[in-house]
């Protein structure tokens, strides 16, 4: 029986009717780029907004230096492919400048030190909107946000002062020093992602599908025991799983699930089913009821 795909191009033309609104109304525009499938997501339909031009903006990606090695592999290649600019800050040149403090311990992890970096970046480079992939269903921080989210001009966000957003006018306007987050796929689900690269048969890096790894399991979680980025007590045991991971952050802060999910279709199955969140593997955004919330009044994206 053929798919209804009718809400999936309804969500597509509101993505794309975004991201043209942000070429049209900021003069210096940037897509934030993790290698993950929301912002490769956000790639296709930038390139369905402007075609056959070019991508009118760059691509920005900001790198902990704890990423997993199949995310850049495949950053690097597509951007190639596409011949797109992408600009690339490192959180180390951050702490090697002393303006952020490494974490250690079981629970260290460069995530939150992205802040510091990517702030220093937007005031580098003047951007002044920087569209990205958070969606309303992963955390009820996100599910608080605006298309397009202002930031003060310390990069804070403000939950309490938001702009409404009537019908679909978005509000482009900024004093001097602001800028703006912009969310083309606020409202797509996890499963509206995933059925939109299924769609599109978008090309993805291959640690989203289940694959075997050495791990090793704490607090109920699967971490990867690969490039000893993750901090790993001895009595911790080294075993090997069928795993795949839902989102693609810092490997200190990502965890993985158990899955026989190889293809596009199977991993579609799997979310349909599932009842926990993709960010519920995120232990970032387990360190406090409000771990979210706090690190976008900083500025996190």
């Amino acid at each position: 029986m053929k798919k209804d795909t009718s809400y999936i191009n309804a969500l597509e033309n509101e993505a794309i009717y975004i991201i043209r609104e942000v070429a049209a109304q900021f003069e210096r525009p940037v897509l934030l780029f993790s290698g993950g499938k929301d912002s490769i997501t956000l790639v296709r339909l930038a390139q369905k907004a402007f075609y056959p031009a070019k991508i009118p903006f760059p691509l920005m990606h900001i790198d902990t230096g704890h990423n997993f090695p199949e995310t850049i592999e495949f950053r690097d290649r597509l951007v190639e492919e596409l011949g797109l600019e992408l600009i690339v800050r490192n959180v180390q040149d951050s702490i090697d400048q002393g303006k952020v403090k490494e974490e250690s311990g079981r629970y260290a992890s460069r995530n939150m030190l992205q802040t510091t970096t990517l702030l220093d970046a937007i005031e580098e480079f003047k951007f002044d909107a920087c569209i990205g992939g958070a969606r309303r269903d992963e955390e009820k921080a996100r599910a608080k946000e605006r298309i397009f989210s202002v930031r003060d001009d310390f990069g804070q966000w403000d939950e309490k002062n938001q702009r409404p957003e009537l019908f679909d006018m978005l509000n482009g306007e900024i004093e001097l020093g602001q800028n703006v987050r912009v969310f083309p796929i606020s409202n797509w689900t996890e499963l509206d992602v995933w059925s939109y690269i299924e769609k599109e048969n978008i090309e993805i890096p291959s640690i989203y599908f289940a694959h075997k790894r050495k791990v090793f399991l704490r607090d109920g979680m699967i971490w990867s025991a690969e490039d000893g980025i993750v901090y790993r007590d001895d009595e911790e045991e080294v075993i090997e799983e069928m795993v795949r991971f839902r989102t693609v952050g810092d490997m200190s802060c990502t965890a993985a699930v158990l899955s026989d999910a190889t293809t596009i279709n199977k991993v579609v199955e799997e979310i349909r089913d599932s009842s926990i969140s993709e960010r519920g593997a995120r232990i970032d955004d387990k360190r406090s009821e409000a771990a979210m919330e706090k690190r976008k009044q900083q500025g996190y994206f």
